[in-house]
């Protein structure tokens, strides 16, 4: 019997669902068939039939605009607002962590949480660093650099001007729903931990939250 997880993993096993997955999750609104069939270069019909796949598979939800004057409210469609994890065989990272978390809470040792986390932004940083044989970054530069690989870490990064790059999603959730003040200092500190290893001292990670976003933003000088 599938899961849930495998199913909603399989029905991303197509490139197009894949591909109007992506534009919707972006789009940060309901996106109507013909917008999302248009992302990819389909026909109405043919995007309707992906579209619905993904709303089975607990994907996407979909809903009606209010009805205009002429004509049928139009079906839009937007991100269902799950995580999906699928491991095998079975893991529970989501438990060690929350373990982890509620130690550092009980114990109090925020200072240390933020201090490893900071390392290991700057481990990651210097090992980017060197692997591109970067040199000298200024901050639209920096920007760049970072975007790439923060996407790798799942931060959903977009840029909102040439000097800021806005993180949509927080991979830290749904910690850093449970202790915000504690996971949100250790993700900026991960953060400017990266830029520091990159060597970008006129970009920053400075706490700016925003419903349904990371708390963090990357702003230059």
């Amino acid at each position: 019997m599938s899961s849930p997880e495998i199913k909603a993993v399989a029905a991303l096993d197509d490139d197009l669902r894949w591909r109007m997955y992506s534009f919707i999750r972006a789009e940060r609104r309901p996106v109507t068939r013909d917008e999302a069939a248009a992302s990819v270069g389909i026909s109405r019909k043919l995007a309707a039939f992906h579209l619905d796949k993904l709303v089975d598979a607990g994907l996407l939800r979909a809903d009606y605009l209010p009805a205009g004057k002429v004509g049928r409210a139009p079906k839009v469609y937007e991100p269902a607002g799950v995580d999906i994890h699928v491991a095998i065989p079975q893991r529970q990272h989501d438990v060690l962590a929350e373990i982890l978390l509620d130690a550092v809470v009980a114990k109090d040792v925020r200072e240390e949480a933020v201090k490893a986390a900071g390392q290991r932004g700057e481990n990651l940083g210097t090992t980017e660093r060197d692997k591109a044989k970067l040199g000298r970054l200024g901050a639209e530069r920096a920007l760049t650099v970072a975007e790439s690989v923060l996407a790798r870490y799942g931060f959903e990064p977009a840029r909102e001007s040439p000097t800021c790059l806005r993180l949509r999603n927080c991979p830290f959730h749904p910690l850093a729903a449970k202790a915000p003040d504690l996971v949100c200092a250790i993700n900026q500190a991960f953060l400017n931990g990266i830029l520091d290893g990159l060597q970008a001292p006129t970009v920053r990670a400075v706490l700016e939250p925003a419903p349904g976003e990371c708390c963090v933003r990357l702003r230059g000088e």
